[in-house]
């Protein structure tokens, strides 16, 4: 893959992580477009590109997740570490993202080499895509029944809405199911304030990409790419998925999603005829 192709991927990368229309699955697609080859090993680095945007767009929130999570540690010994969590919304919030990502790393362990398959398969992705859609139309459809003073804050949230939502992010490791599309069109179910189940999806990424790049540190020696076309897509995804987290932040507080569940719906009947044409 030369840099120009890298480079394009990338952007594709890190609009369509943030854009609820599914990063993985355009990544199965994009290289066939192109006539480029990719890799697991190069989709991680895009997708680390990808978190630095997140780091970025939330630095504060990071940070002050991290110093609640450790003096929430604290408190364990003492028996009071449930009664802190509950009075301090970080320590929640800290411990509510380990609880959801659990789903994920135990899908991803598991079913590992069966999701491998399924990138493989432009058809897959075509037929994921149509769902990605449907969850994002009647996500909106959901939330349009429930009156805004209603709906959920941090203060809400719970652990069982926390492993819902994991576990719609665990789905999202098949390619064509948006992982920001799943978790979003999940909170917006469950009665969710707009502003935090997209800030909620968007962090709850950081652990399962993290962990997705660790498993592939091993790999990065053999893959068959230059350093300036690696260099490049990092840099293209996480410039465009810092822009990717404003839009998707603006628009999921003033108007619908069901814009790109048109596009899900539109994208995917192209792939799954190209790939009985084709």
């Amino acid at each position: 893959m030369d840099i120009t192709h890298a480079i394009i991927i990338g952007l594709v990368q890190g609009l369509t992580e943030f854009l609820p229309i599914s990063s993985s699955g355009h990544l199965v697609l994009m290289p066939q477009l192109l006539g480029s080859e990719s890799s697991l090993v190069f989709d991680t680095i895009l997708h680390v590109g990808t978190l630095v945007a997140i780091f970025i767009c939330f630095w504060d929130d990071i940070v002050k997740i991290i110093k609640a999570f450790f003096s929430s540690l604290s408190d364990i010994p003492k028996g009071g570490l449930v009664p802190e969590i509950r009075k301090d919304d970080y320590k929640k919030l800290a411990w509510l993202l380990i609880i959801g990502n659990i789903p994920a790393g135990v899908v991803g362990i598991l079913l590992k080499d069966y999701i491998e398959i399924a990138f493989s398969s432009v058809l897959m992705v075509g037929l994921f895509l149509l769902i990605t859609g449907c969850l994002l139309y009647f996500s909106e459809w959901r939330a349009s029944q429930v009156e805004e003073r209603l709906r959920h804050g941090i203060d809400k949230l719970t652990l069982k809405d926390s492993l819902i939502i994991g576990l719609a992010q665990a789905f999202a490791i098949l390619p064509g199911i948006s992982r920001s599309g799943s978790t979003i069109a999940t909170g917006l179910f469950l009665g969710l304030k707009r502003d935090l189940v997209a800030k909620y999806s968007f962090l709850l990424s950081i652990p399962a990409v993290t962990g997705a790049a660790l498993l592939q540190i091993k790999d990065i020696g053999s893959i068959d790419m230059n350093i300036g076309a690696l260099i490049g897509g990092f840099l293209a995804a996480a410039i465009s998925g810092y822009f990717a987290i404003k839009v998707v932040m603006n628009l999921i507080q003033s108007k619908s999603l069901k814009v790109f569940a048109y596009y899900c719906w539109f994208i995917g009947a192209i792939a799954i005829i190209s790939s009985i044409i084709f």
